[in-house]
Order: C-alpha cells, then sequence, then structure tokens
C-alpha cells in the first residue's frame, strides 16, 4: 500500500503546469488602431496585466504566448518581466482554435509532456488575478477531465428571431463560460483534433477548449470565477477594464 500510495504522488509531483496564452487577434470588434490585447489600459498594455498575473503563480513550469507571424509589439513588451516564465510562438492562426492547436504542439517541443495539464486563457481577459488562477488549480489538479472558470448566468436570458424576442430561457442551470480553461495537453489535442477543420472560420464549432472535450464525451468541471474576469472586447470594456485596475492599484 505504502509503494502504491509513493507512486502516486511521485507521479503528481512529475506532472507540470504550463500556461498558454493565445495572442493573435487583430482587435476588430474593440475598433483599435492596434490589436486590442496591446492596447493600455491603466500604463501598460492589455496583454501584460494578463501576463503579470500568470507570472506571479509560482506552480507554473512555464507559459507559451502564441502570437501573429508578423507581431511586432510582444518581444520588447516581454522584456519588462525578469526572468520571465513566458517565451513566444508566432504560430497564431486564422482562428482560436487553431492557435490553441499550434501553440499546444510547440509546449511539447518545448518539453511539455502529454500528461501535463495546460491552462489556456485569453489576451484579453487582463483582470485575472493569481488567486483565481490557483483556485482553479486546486479545483482540477486531481480531476479526471479538468475544468473552467465560469459564472452562473445573473441575467434573463432571450433567444432571438428577427430582431425580436423568440423566447425566454431558463437560466437556473446557464453558466458564462470564462478562462483559464484547464485541461491535460494530450487530452486536449486528442480533442482539437477530432474536432475537423480548425482554421474554418464561419463553421467554427470550437468556441473554447471546453467545447472541444465535450464534442469527445468528457464534461469540464464548473468551477466559480468573478465577474470582473471578463472579457475586454467592445469599445465600453476598456473604460470599465481601467476603473477596475487604478481601483485595484489604490487598494495596493
Amino acid at each position: 500500500m505504502t509503494n502504491a500510495l509513493d507512486a502516486q504522488n511521485n507521479h503528481k509531483n512529475t506532472v507540470k503546469l504550463w500556461a498558454l496564452i493565445p495572442c493573435g487577434g487583430n482587435g476588430s470588434r474593440a475598433q483599435s488602431d492596434v490589436p486590442k490585447q496591446y492596447r493600455v489600459i491603466a500604463g501598460k498594455a492589455m496583454v501584460m496585466h494578463t501576463l503579470a498575473a500568470f507570472e506571479q503563480v509560482r506552480r507554473l513550469s512555464g507559459g507559451l504566448v502564441v502570437s501573429a507571424p508578423d507581431d511586432g509589439y510582444l518581444p520588447a513588451m516581454l522584456k519588462e518581466f525578469e526572468n520571465t516564465i513566458f517565451s513566444i510562438a508566432p504560430q497564431a492562426g486564422n482562428t482560436r482554435a487553431r492557435t490553441v492547436f499550434n501553440g499546444l504542439k510547440a509546449l511539447l517541443q518545448l518539453g511539455a509532456a502529454v500528461s501535463d495539464w495546460v491552462l489556456v486563457h485569453d489576451a484579453a481577459r487582463c483582470l485575472i488575478t493569481p488567486e483565481q488562477i490557483n483556485v482553479l488549480i486546486d479545483a482540477c489538479e486531481n480531476d479526471i477531465v479538468g475544468g473552467l472558470l465560469a459564472l452562473p448566468l445573473p441575467d434573463t436570458l432571450k433567444s432571438e428571431r428577427d430582431g425580436r424576442v423568440g423566447i425566454t430561457l431558463g437560466r437556473s442551470d446557464k453558466w458564462l463560460a470564462q478562462t483559464p480553461q484547464m485541461f491535460r495537453i494530450g487530452a486536449l489535442l486528442e480533442a482539437l483534433t477530432a474536432a475537423g477543420d480548425l482554421s474554418d472560420t464561419v463553421n467554427a464549432l470550437i468556441t473554447d477548449e471546453s467545447s472541444a472535450m465535450e464534442r469527445l464525451g468528457h464534461a469540464p468541471k464548473l468551477v466559480r470565477g468573478s465577474a470582473q474576469n471578463f472579457k475586454v472586447t467592445y469599445p465600453e470594456d476598456f473604460a470599465l477594464a481601467e476603473a477596475v485596475l487604478q481601483n485595484r492599484k489604490l487598494s495596493v
């Protein structure tokens, strides 16, 4: 019995945690002159707030930012961190799923194992905190599938037909998916591979990592997140993110 427990503990100790940040978006919905992840909020490019939160999670073995092949912003920005955990893979695709797939392959080339965990997080969710990341890790590191931060839907939900309300949907079992989303590298690669054409922007079925896992029959764990962990998407979101970040500075 002791030998079995020792073997289990040793396996747990050899499993590593990695961060993967897709960072290849062009910011079209944000109506920005630069990719939105590089717009300055509270004195820093948005993605730098995101990366700073992960830099403070000591359990991570490393991280990878998947940028556009012609990205001219990120290399200079990363110099802000001393001994950063992040490397850059200029291999973003034309969909999020393709970018994540390319990033997972690059992580394996960096030395990650298929049995390791990966935490995939939106570059534009710049209000994530180290505490929230650790909550997800604690909840999922012994789970058979993995899971994601999410928030129970607080508002009444409507479906739309031709610009009018079609029907009101029950919200008691509805959650808003957030990131990070935490899964085994090998399992997530398998799920993305099974999804088919990851570069199809018109009929994209994989909008997050959980949806890929779900299509293979897995049921990822829902871990309660925070309303502040929203994805900065539209022009009005930038002012709200600025206010939150400035308030955090005053609270320190």
